[in-house]
């Protein structure tokens, strides 16, 4: 799954680099997705003072929203039966129905679609759920590609949260909105450009307001967490196993918290911050740490030092380039533009994983020499866009999701956040910008969720990896200690996530899947 920026370099890019070009090729859908959302003029009124620019709800039906099933209340939903249909590559879908608002299971509902890949072996050990990530990763895609191999005895099945995809979706920007909102500049140098900044975030967010309506309010990790305790109990499994990665993580730890007498075999891979308290490194400083190690490698590559033969030189030139885009964009061939935030995007996303180094270097030098199209076409990677033009639906759904569980309020804070994160984090910090998303929300946050301790829950095992850009290591020793039942596993190494990169990880990993006891607490493998 791609970088996210999302309006700041530091809003949140805990996503895996997993998603694109993976989409299913057929098999139950939601209905097709309304028409293009209507460009959008950014404009700002007068801003309270502090908390929200709260708007009134429009009264507007996405696509999925339905009448709840037959019957009264919860059990309502709990009736439902799921009828498996083929969808492609040997995985069958479904839909089924949620209550939009938990509170009130006899009004609006909405779709959830599902992906499985039937157990092929015995004996047969029920449903295995996965989550990619995000948040506004797609579950249903995630299951033709996430690495099953000696979990054939589970169903593994993954759904595309509410909010996602073929799920009912949030709406916000079409094409060419999101072209213009993906370029803008998120390090303003003057009052001009600050102002432009705030009216592009304000716009954006009323945009998913009047196409997405009361769907912004009940797009929640808990209301997320209280859709998978009911697929639970349609699939018929006593118990929840399920592998969540990156933001995946907080839904298995929220799970836990919330319904710890369910829980089975959960492995939280790439863990997000759940501390009460401030996060030890945040996820800017996870990023620029690995640029530095990125940058130590470069200056000694075998195929040449063409930014610079020190680690201090590589960040030196990096800084210069990224800097000098805020001024001189670079133009390509195609006449398209590589703006500074396309940049850092660009650069950010093949620090996901070791193997997109050599690519990363590449573009870096061709850029530094005025040729902006590898950079360009990894921000492209990074952004979900493709070769049509249009984009990804994660552009709406994840600062949707993210805002509604951020307690984020107040501009003026975000500036002073933004202001010490450029003394903090020197090349990446300068460069990142306001996180003014969620201050500029059209709604509430969600309801603030217990503190997470997943008391009287089984063993929950949670991997981290040291070198991990977006969900930075001392986020997976944070989680495993504050889980009553954790249990860390550590990869020395680099990328986003550990399960998928590692023989060790998975040698772990599997026994405890398949019904053997959790791996030792504290043991680490080798890269």
């Amino acid at each position: 799954m791609p970088a996210r920026r999302r309006r700041s370099l530091a809003s949140g890019l805990a996503v895996l680099l997993l998603l694109a070009g993976c989409a299913l090729p057929g098999g139950d859908r939601a209905p097709a997705p309304s028409p293009e959302p209507a460009t959008v003029t950014p404009t700002v009124p007068a801003l309270p003072a502090q908390g929200r620019p709260l708007t009134p709800v429009p009264d507007v039906a996405p696509t999925g929203f339905a009448d709840p099933p037959p019957g009264q209340g919860t059990e309502r939903y709990r009736a439902q039966t799921l009828t498996w249909r083929p969808c492609g590559r040997g995985l069958q879908c479904t839909t089924v129905l949620a209550p939009l608002d938990a509170d009130d299971p006899d009004g609006r509902a909405l779709t959830l679609a599902l992906a499985k890949r039937p157990a092929t072996a015995e004996p047969r050990r029920g449903t295995l759920f996965v989550n990619p990530g995000g948040p506004g990763g797609s579950g249903r895609n995630y299951v033709g590609y996430f690495d099953a191999e000696g979990l054939e005895s589970y169903d593994v099945v993954g759904w595309d949260p509410r909010g996602v995809g073929a799920s009912t979706p949030v709406r916000c920007y079409g094409a060419g909105d999101l072209e213009r909102y993906l370029a803008v500049d998120l390090s303003p140098d003057d009052e001009a450009e600050e102002q432009a900044l705030v009216a592009e975030n304000y716009a954006f967010g009323q945009a998913c307001l009047q196409h997405s309506g009361a769907l912004l309010e009940h797009i929640s990790t808990q209301d997320t967490v209280r859709d998978l305790e009911l697929l639970r109990q349609l699939v018929g499994d006593p118990q929840l196993h399920y592998f969540g990665a990156s933001y995946g993580t907080r839904i298995g730890a929220l799970y836990a918290e919330l319904y710890p007498a369910t829980v089975g075999r959960l492995v939280l891979d790439g863990a997000v911050d759940i501390s009460d308290d401030e996060a030890d490194v945040s996820q800017l400083e996870g990023f620029e740490r690995a640029l530095r190690h990125f940058a130590r490698w470069a200056a000694t590559s075998e195929a040449g030092q063409p930014l610079g033969t020190s680690q201090a030189a590589v960040l030196s030139r990096v800084r210069r380039l990224l800097t000098g885009l805020d001024a001189q964009p670079l133009t390509t061939p195609a006449g398209r533009v590589l703006s500074q935030q396309q940049g850092v995007q660009g650069l950010l996303t093949p620090l996901y994983g070791r193997e997109q180094w050599p690519d990363l270097l590449r573009a870096l030098t061709s850029a530094a020499g005025g040729d902006g199209r590898g950079l360009l076409a990894l921000a492209d990677q990074g952004n979900q866009r493709r070769t049509d033009g249009t984009y990804g639906q994660i552009n709406d759904a994840f600062p949707a999701v993210r805002c509604l569980d951020s307690r984020e309020t107040s501009v003026v804070r975000a500036e002073e956040e933004a202001a010490e994160a450029a003394v903090r984090v020197p090349v990446l910090g300068p460069i990142s910008g306001p996180d003014l998303v969620c201050p500029l929300w059209p709604v509430a946050p969600a309801p603030e969720p217990p503190r997470i301790t997943g008391e009287g829950a089984a063993p929950v095992v949670v991997l981290g990896t040291t070198g991990d850009p977006a969900t930075p290591y001392e986020n997976a020793v944070t989680m495993a200690g504050q889980l009553r039942s954790g249990v860390l596993v550590t990869l020395e190494g680099e990328g986003h996530t550990a399960y998928d990169q590692s023989a060790c990880v998975r040698g772990l990993v599997l026994p405890y899947l398949l019904g053997g006891p959790p791996p030792a607490d504290g043991t680490r493998c080798a890269a």
